[in-house]
């Protein structure tokens, strides 16, 4: 009997308890690591919409899309000034109640996103620049 075995007989443990108790490990180790397999592929793909709305009135249907967390282009250039600003302001409130952004992109372009897409960058100073230049 070595020093070991009387120390884990003293405190009740014997060889077949130490046996057992690693069986027991071995089974139980293999289902955890299934359990911690984590798929890549989680984001779905995100569909982007392009309207060029022809009246105000086809506002509401630009707003479900943001609803439904997709980015919309919206191109104004169909529509008359009075009715493009009426639109943009339907739109700004819908993309601020979403917690969404709205951004210029070109002369009567708009992006328009939901708040799970983020909108890096600004290319409506690269306009400004470019009118400088050609008003001198």
């Amino acid at each position: 009997m070595t020093f070991m075995d009387r120390i884990m007989g003293f405190f009740g443990v014997t060889d077949e308890d130490l046996y057992e108790e690693t069986e027991e490990e071995q089974g139980t180790s293999s289902p955890k690591g299934r359990n911690n397999v984590v798929s890549l592929h989680t984001q779905k793909n995100i569909r982007m919409v392009l309207f060029e709305p022809r009246a105000y009135e086809e506002s509401p249907e630009i707003a479900d899309h943001l609803k439904s967390h997709r980015p919309v282009v919206v191109n104004l250039q169909m529509v008359r000034r009075e009715q493009g600003v009426r639109i943009i302001d339907f739109l700004s409130g819908t993309v601020y109640a979403l917690g969404g952004n709205i951004q210029k992109l070109g002369e009567n372009i708009f992006i328009c996103t939901p708040a799970n897409v983020d909108i890096q960058g600004s290319i409506t100073d690269l306009f400004k620049e470019e009118e400088a230049k050609n008003l001198r």
